[in-house]
């Protein structure tokens, strides 16, 4: 009997093993033509619903396959379908690489993206993901398109001006914007002139802008993340691409060190690129144009050219293991100057390096990723009154993630350290130095839950961030989710709370700075703040905080056409600001002062509020993208509410990119961009000013200097700014991987005169760049 009963048992477990058993596979997908990584492409098992999206390294994760027999396959557009027969066998893992090749003929039907199926197992909130295909679809200055045009088209982002431009996110100041580069921190990633960036478009795989509500895997800003990583680079053959352009100059070079012997075996690749502008140069083409200008107006350019020049060089080494993990090397130096011949001199040095890996665990369904690193950034300013200006700041940081797969579910958990120093003098107007230098540490970790309830998407995730200098932790909860009403509308919401320790070297009252320095933890702040009501608040903290709010609703009108909207609320509880208005020495001999007079730095408060509405058109040779932002941007500095100068209330964006020709090998594009006027601090009048400190002086007869009498701070607007870009390419195909890529472009076609700043003294208007015609080729093997 009791062997009977065993036996039983025996059979039963063995039966419920075969029906209930579950595999995983997984694996990488690869471009065969250059073994890069495909991202964003489904993986799914012939006819069935199971399958999965690759992610950024072009990993995927098939879990919870009953045992049996599939077809594998992969489908990507513009690429053909790959197929592989797979057999799941119990519980195990089965890695599967698989390669895709483009396809020979570009049919004009409608392939399901693995975009669309993102949207609906995503949530996706106040994320833009960027790839290079997009950021050419933009008119480019110079003929070689940038990430930094394209980020100016982004729902809720703010660009400041053409020269010395700098990008504000949703209420945020630049220097609340994280920039990762594979992991490392980049602190400057803009040039001066605004219209580039330091990274070069054909080495990057994807970029993912976070402009708000971002979850608990990123820390350390209170406004918004920007997270680029790179290309492997080719692991079959050595290409690469020159070009050069009326602006500039560039190299590409890529290629294999060891070749893999077989499509699952390894191999080691290499990328590097380097950029360098000659605008100091070219433009003196446009020399008898920029002076006949200045004849007139000045269009904020010196007559011999424009005082612009960087040089950015970036390069990696990747080494790929048979089951897909890898491990990277990389470096970069970005540099940029700018030289006034009559007003300052300004240059900027960033480099740094480090390591990156992708870790796939034999027995494990986790994934590991992991980065080391260090950058480092220094700018030097030499004003026009001859009062020196420096700032740099450097370190390290580091970290890993885990990610654990179950069926459309995720768990992700990490943890991260950052160590970095500063050191910031300058000379304010009265001649008093303020002077800081410090080294500061923070760690931080996170946990991450995904999960995918029938039509809700659900991400909850808390941040738990410690700043080792200031000893204050900061609990960060947040929490991000989607309901997919239909396959065509979905609703979506996040928020959370958010901190950071590292402020600006400028102050957000400056309307133009290409200064652009760093601070950390600033321990002489005011110990109590006024609000708006009277209150006076004890300051507890030395952190600067926020609080994000947004709600939202995708919807595809059809299959061409998709509408995104979003409200948000940003409450920036705290901010550290420098104090513009100390003249007294923080000493004894003036403790009777108030703060706001003698403090380097004072506490603010204020908030972010607006919506912004997104449209996209995509077909086979017409692509449209529009956008429109309306918002609001307050301060609070315990003594006046202001609005700050890159409060923009409405801005409009309208781009084109459109394919034609016998071979579609003609591409126009435009882009319009209106945005309402900034604020700035308008002119009572001008009166005498006399220096009393002299009693032999006669104030009756004395020459008194020319003082301007100001009207309440920030409350008119310069007009409204609006201009037009095109451009137009003509690819020729001269061999099987050889082109041949000729453009055209046109900066502010219709020549629009958008003010850049008025001298209040003498009324000369100052205004961004004119019509700027320029011409590119570029050569591609």
């Amino acid at each position: 009997m009791y062997c009977k009963k065993l036996l039983l048992t025996v059979g039963f477990i063995f039966v419920a093993t075969l029906v209930f058993a579950q595999g995983t596979v997984r694996g990488f997908v690869y471009d065969e033509k250059t073994g890069e990584p495909m991202i964003f492409t489904n993986v799914f098992l012939k006819g069935t619903t199971i399958g999965a999206a690759t992610d950024v390294n072009g990993f995927y994760s098939i879990t919870k396959i009953p045992a049996g027999s599939y077809t594998l396959m992969v489908t990507s557009l513009g690429f053909d379908t790959a197929k592989v027969s797979i057999t799941i066998k119990g519980n195990e893992i089965i890695n599967q690489k698989l390669f895709i090749k483009e396809a020979m003929i570009q049919m004009e039907t409608f392939n399901i993206s693995a975009e669309k199926m993102e949207d609906k197992t995503e949530v996706k909130m106040s994320v833009s993901k960027v790839t290079p295909k997009e950021i050419q679809a933009m008119p480019s200055v110079g003929g070689e398109p940038d990430l930094a045009q394209y980020l100016q088209v982004l729902p809720g982002v703010t660009f400041t001006g053409d020269q010395g431009g700098q990008l504000y996110i949703r209420g945020g100041s630049p220097v609340q914007n994280k920039v990762l580069l594979d992991g490392m921190i980049i602190y400057n990633p803009f040039h001066s002139i605004g219209l580039f960036s330091v990274f070069d478009t054909d080495i990057m795989r994807n970029a993912d802008v976070y402009t708000g509500g971002f979850s608990g895997q990123y820390g350390g800003r209170v406004s918004s993340i920007m997270d680029i990583k790179t290309k492997d680079g080719n692991k079959k053959r050595l290409s690469g691409k020159l070009s050069a352009s009326t602006f500039g100059g560039k190299v590409l070079l890529e290629g294999p060190i060891k070749r893999a012997k077989s499509e699952s075996g390894g191999s080691t690749s290499f990328v590097i690129s380097g950029k360098h502008s000659y605008l100091e140069q070219s433009s003196k083409i446009y020399q008898s144009y920029f002076k006949g200008l200045s004849s007139k107006n000045a269009r904020g350019i010196d007559t011999t050219g424009l005082p612009y020049g960087f040089t950015d060089i970036y390069g990696k080494i990747t080494a790929n293991g048979e089951n897909g993990s890898k491990t990277s090397l990389f470096g970069f130096n970005f540099k940029d100057h700018v030289n006034f011949s009559d007003q300052s001199k300004i240059s900027w040095d960033s480099y740094g390096g480090g390591a990156n890996f992708v870790l796939i665990p034999g027995t494990s369904k986790t994934l590991i990723e992991g980065v080391f690193a260090y950058s480092k950034y220094k700018i030097d300013m030499i004003e026009a009154d001859g009062k020196p200006r420096t700032s740099d700041v450097g370190g390290f940081n580091g970290g890993m993630t885990f990610t654990s797969f179950s069926g459309d579910n995720e768990f992700k958990y990490g943890i991260d350290v950052l160590g970095l120093s500063t050191n910031y003098e300058f000379t304010n107007a009265v001649d008093l130095i303020i002077q800081q230098k410090q080294s500061t540490t923070e760690l931080g970790g996170f946990m991450l839950f995904k999960w995918n309830i029938k039509k809700l998407v659900l991400e909850p995730s808390v941040r738990v961030q410690y700043y080792a200098s200031l000893s204050e932790i900061s609990p960060e909860p947040r929490l991000g989710l989607k309901y997919n009403i239909t396959d065509w509308w979905r609703l979506k919401a996040a928020g959370g709370m958010y901190s950071q320790n590292l402020i600006s070297a400028n102050s957000d009252r400056d309307i133009v700075n290409l200064f652009y320095g760093f601070i950390s933890g600033p321990d002489n702040l005011q110990k109590e703040l006024k609000d708006k009501d009277g209150n006076v608040e004890e300051i507890t903290s030395r952190l600067q905080k926020a609080n994000h709010a947004v709600f939202g609703f995708e919807f595809d009108i059809n299959r061409s056409v998709t509408v995104n909207t979003e409200a948000y609320y940003k409450a920036f509880t705290q901010l550290t600001n420098t104090n513009r208005n100390k003249i007294y020495p923080d000493n004894a001999d003036f403790s009777s002062e108030p703060d706001i007079l003698k403090k380097d730095y004072i506490i603010e408060t204020g908030d972010a509020y607006g919506i912004d509405f997104s449209l996209k058109y995509t077909s086979t040779h017409l692509n449209i993208w529009s956008t429109y932002s309306i918002s609001k941007i307050n301060r609070w500095d315990g003594v006046t509410e202001y609005n700050p100068v890159f409060d923009r209330r409405h801005n409009v964006n309208l781009v084109a990119a459109y394919t034609f020709g016998k071979n579609l090998n003609w591409e126009f594009n435009a882009r319009w961009n209106l945005g309402s006027g900034f604020p700035f601090t308008q002119t009572q009048g001008f009166y005498e000013g006399l220096n009393f400190s002299s009693i032999d002086q006669d104030p009756t007869t004395a020459n008194g200097t020319l003082e301007i009498a100001y009207a309440d701070y920030n409350n008119g607007r310069l007009p409204y700014y609006h201009r037009l870009d095109l451009t137009l390419k003509r690819t020729f195909v001269l061999g099987k991987n050889t082109e041949l890529e000729l453009s055209g472009s046109v900066t502010n076609a219709y020549n629009r005169e958008n003010i850049f700043y008025l001298d209040r003294v003498t009324g000369n208007k100052v205004y961004q760049l004119p019509i700027l015609p320029s011409f590119g080729m570029s050569f591609t093997f």
